[in-house]
């Protein structure tokens, strides 16, 4: 089935034939005295908004016959009228034939860009496995950059030989540079995810793979994840908002480090603390980035998220995941003025 034209473009579509039919209908209407004629560019005026040249040249065309046909009528052929109108209609095509061109152009350029980035894309945030060891796992993302499906935030799951290993991150800033950090960082952890022999040594790693390679004042906040085969979660924390814990009869927690620890970039004396929560069959982890909770609405109230946990029930944790998303998009009422990410691990039963 082919993909429908949004309206607005359906209305610049019809828009210089229905003005030039209102235009007609005016001059007629009027008679001789008045001098309407040159109002007939408008059509190939909008013409050039919508569309290739081809189109813009035949409407401007129509146009030219149009004035002509009218000049005739009024009785004008001779006139001055008719021959300033007609150049008018010829000098408004003209432009707008150029504009079209450039525009065609521009938007070959932007789609051989898209494609381009949403390869580098699906290289940088590729697919998050639907399951690994005893997980289930959808991921959502959410950017704040127009016609982006990425941004600062980033996630990564790891099956190593001492269990799943996970990381949910929030670079501080956005566009191509936060990209970048993203990337650094999603780099670094695949590789000591599964390199190192424990959580604190992959995220030591990490740091310090991060502080060699950022300047300035950048930083990124993150909670790395770990679940061997014992019914517990492992969890470090650089700074970001700790996961929701959400048990099968809907109960749910926020577990908080023993000590919050500054986030990766910026040098800190000490590492975070790793501690540990219950994790087993039935139960979900919600790991997210501070887009999530800081979502606002009109009335600057930010988005609930544990008052609407029960969204988390569905049976497919895909499902359940889109079912926050979508919560979340209604919450704000606007597009997002920043990246939200969302890892949902959920604890199989047996």
């Amino acid at each position: 089935m082919a993909d429908r034209k949004p309206p607005h473009l359906t209305v610049l579509a019809v828009l210089p034939f229905v003005v030039m039919v209102i235009v007609t209908a005016v001059d007629v209407s009027a008679g001789p005295g008045v001098g309407y004629l040159p109002l007939v560019s408008l059509g190939p005026a909008f013409a050039g908004l919508v569309g290739g040249w081809r189109r813009t040249a035949l409407i401007g065309a129509s146009a030219l016959l149009l004035c002509t046909a009218l000049g005739i009528y009024n009785e004008s052929y001779s006139h001055r009228r008719l021959y300033t109108a007609l150049a008018s209609v010829a000098g408004v095509t003209a432009a707008g034939i150029a504009a079209a061109v450039m525009r065609q152009r521009r938007e070959a350029e932007l789609a051989s860009v898209r494609s381009i980035a949403e390869v580098a894309q699906r290289v940088l945030l590729r697919p998050v496995p639907r399951s690994a060891g005893p997980l289930r796992i959808a991921s959502s993302y959410t950017s704040a950059v127009a016609e982006a499906r990425i941004g600062g935030d980033l996630y990564e799951v790891v099956a190593s030989p001492q269990g799943v290993r996970v990381i949910v991150g929030d670079v501080q800033g956005k566009g191509l540079d936060a990209v970048e950090t993203a990337a650094l960082v999603l780099g670094a952890f695949r590789e000591a995810a599964h390199e190192e022999p424990d959580l604190t040594s992959v995220g030591a790693r990490v740091e310090r793979v991060v502080n060699r390679e950022l300047q300035g004042e950048k930083f990124v906040t993150a909670t790395l994840a770990e679940v061997g085969d014992r019914h517990t979660i492992k969890l470090l924390n650089y700074g970001h908002p700790a996961p929701m814990v959400v048990r099968p009869d809907g109960a749910t927690s926020f577990p908080e480090p023993p000590r919050y620890a500054l986030p990766l970039g910026v040098h800190a004396a000490a590492g975070p603390e790793p501690y540990e929560t219950d994790f087993a069959p039935g139960d979900q982890v919600l790991i997210y980035t501070d887009g999530v909770t800081e979502t606002r609405d009109r009335t600057g109230a930010f988005y609930p998220l544990g008052e609407h946990s029960f969204l988390l029930k569905d049976p497919d944790p895909e499902a359940a995941l889109d079912a926050v998303r979508a919560d979340l998009v209604q919450h704000a009422e606007s597009p997002p003025h920043d990246d939200a990410a969302m890892l949902l691990l959920r604890y199989q039963e047996h």
